[in-house]
């Protein structure tokens, strides 16, 4: 629903309060129940995407956006937030060579994601003990590297592909 259809599908404040919802379904069905059975938890997006789509891309207030947060997830937060930074135009490409991927999002201009880009670069800015920015507009492989070191260092836990597990 999200995904899907024309980039201006939703009004800003409705996108907005869909995603807090999604995202308030998956923390209670999915997320909480993991982390109390033990397990570690990896989500492609959490709220800090809420504050850079909605927030700086949308033009949204962001303090509110974070409220919105609170109200649905109290003081929860990752322990670490990965950016995979890279240039917009990389970025862009990228996701129209996926084949099959909805691109709801993509189709929006550059300048949308420019500002979506400069709001999760002001998040790991602000929160530098939870985020690690990664260069991502390199090789996979050194992507790859680099997510596994950063998660190493900052939670010490080896991941597939560092020759550990």
């Amino acid at each position: 629903m999200l995904l899907t259809g024309a980039a201006e599908r939703w009004d800003a404040e409705s996108e907005a309060l869909l995603m807090i919802a999604a995202r308030r379904s998956h923390l209670v069905a999915t997320i909480l129940p993991a982390l109390a059975a033990g397990r570690i938890v990896l989500c492609d997006r959490f709220a800090d995407s809420t504050e850079a789509y909605q927030g700086w891309g949308r033009g949204l207030a962001r303090d509110r956006l974070r409220e919105l947060h609170r109200f649905i997830a109290g003081d929860f937060a990752p322990d670490l937030t990965l950016i995979l930074d890279l240039p917009v135009e990389i970025g862009l490409a990228r996701a129209a060579a996926r084949p099959g991927a909805e691109k709801r999002f993509e189709r929006l201009d550059a300048e949308f994601h420019q500002r979506v880009r400069r709001g999760f670069l002001d998040i790991a800015r602000r929160e530098p003990k939870r985020c690690v920015v990664i260069d991502a507009g390199g090789a996979i492989a050194m992507t790859q590297r680099a997510v596994a070191a950063a998660v190493a260092e900052r939670l010490g836990i080896a991941i597939a592909g560092d020759g550990e597990r």
